[in-house]
């Protein structure tokens, strides 16, 4: 018994400490290198995103990199012009932010008097009235003046004293943005360094995909290669589908959700409708977020609750137009996951790379269901994270 147990008792626990050593070494470098790899990422989903214009680009009969490049420089402009615009908008909306914030105070201080006045009727209607007066404090009483019988003294003459020196300081006067962004100095120089990269690796992803797949190929023989050659397919495959399919349901958003808020003649309606275009796509939390820009771009312009009401069932219904009908056809065809893996890669990614792991959360979860579905001894894996 001794020999026959001492295999499986020594086995185990070395494979699944292996396993735990690998996951945690694997966690970590996700957290520490996450801006390498969020620029990575990013520079990946731009490349699938730009991938079928090259290919018509090459229709014309031109080389690979010449398309690419064509392609590349056709998309920073048009990055350019709407960072242009964009930055139209935020330098109004910076210049009418006195207007938001009197408007937000206005908002808390009603919303604080109402709380106040449904505690005090909740306690006039909860609490008996004898308790009420039986738990109020009661006033001290006041002091009694005790006679002195002492002469009052004479006042004695105060000496002059110096006039005070004020000390004049000179104080630059900054405005809050500007604070904010010098005490993030460093973030956002590490931030504009890691994103000037981007536009290079997605030229050479474009440019030198079919040699860098060949070459990938090659690091497998045999059934292996066939198994990576169908991985990297089905990657691609998904990963195009899936950004294509956001970018132009987003878009689509956009283009009504902008019309929508110019009919009701929202300020800064060309910075609002985009926002609240993509940010439908979010999952789970897209229809709350889609719905503060309007409603805080609404936030000086009207007063009563009822357009505040429209543009709030108006969103709702775009969201869940886009999700329920647009959605499955443009995207859902290609991403086969359940809800609960969906909903565990969120709160995965979302913790170790913040906002941006929302965004990525899905495809990266969709990429590696689609190594599994592809690999023999992975597709128990594959088939737990399908739908």
């Amino acid at each position: 018994m001794a020999l026959l147990s001492s295999p499986l008792t020594e086995h185990k626990p070395k494979n699944l400490g292996a396993f735990l050593i690998s996951v945690g070494v694997a966690v970590a470098l996700l957290y520490y290198g996450r801006d390498f790899l969020v620029t990575l990422v990013t520079a990946i989903t731009i490349t699938f995103l730009l991938d079928p214009f090259v290919d018509w680009t090459m229709k014309l009969r031109l080389p690979r990199a010449l398309a690419s490049f064509l392609v590349c420089s056709v998309a920073l402009s048009l990055v350019y012009l709407a960072g242009l615009g964009m930055y139209t908008q935020l330098a109004g909306l910076i210049d009418d932010a006195p207007q938001y914030s009197q408007r937000i105070n206005e908002l808390v201080d009603t919303v604080a008097l109402r709380l106040e006045e449904t505690e005090k009727t909740l306690l006039q209607v909860v609490v008996p009235k004898r308790i009420r007066e039986r738990n109020q404090p009661q006033p001290p009483p006041p002091p009694v003046a005790k006679p002195s019988r002492r002469r009052p003294a004479e006042a004695k003459p105060q000496p002059p004293q110096a006039p005070a020196v004020q000390e004049v300081r000179i104080q630059s006067e900054r405005s809050p943005l500007f604070n904010y962004i010098y005490d993030r100095l460093p973030l956002f120089y590490r931030a504009l360094l890691l994103a000037s990269f981007i536009p290079f690796l997605v030229y050479f992803m474009l440019s030198w995909r079919d040699h860098i797949r060949r070459s990938f190929l090659q690091l497998f023989h045999g059934v292996d290669r066939h198994a990576a050659g169908r991985s990297w397919q089905g990657i691609a495959d998904m990963a195009r589908a899936f950004v294509v399919g956001n970018f132009v349901l987003g878009v689509l958003l956009s283009i009504v959700s902008t019309l929508f808020f110019w009919l009701l003649k929202l300020p800064y309606f060309l910075l609002v409708g985009p926002l609240s275009g993509f940010a439908s796509l979010v999952p789970y939390i897209g229809m709350p977020l889609a719905i503060v820009p309007p409603v805080f771009a609404a936030l000086p312009v009207h007063d009563k609750l009822a357009p505040y009401l429209i543009l709030g069932t108006v969103v709702s219904f775009l969201h869940l137009l886009a999700l329920n009908l647009l959605y499955p056809k443009l995207v859902g065809s290609r991403v086969h996951l359940n809800p609960l893996v969906v909903t565990i890669a969120l709160m995965f990614w979302g913790t170790l790379w913040g906002a941006i792991g929302l965004v990525f959360a899905i495809p990266i979860t969709a990429g590696i269901k689609a190594v599994c579905d592809n690999v023999t001894d992975l597709q128990p894996y594959g088939k737990l994270l399908g739908d």
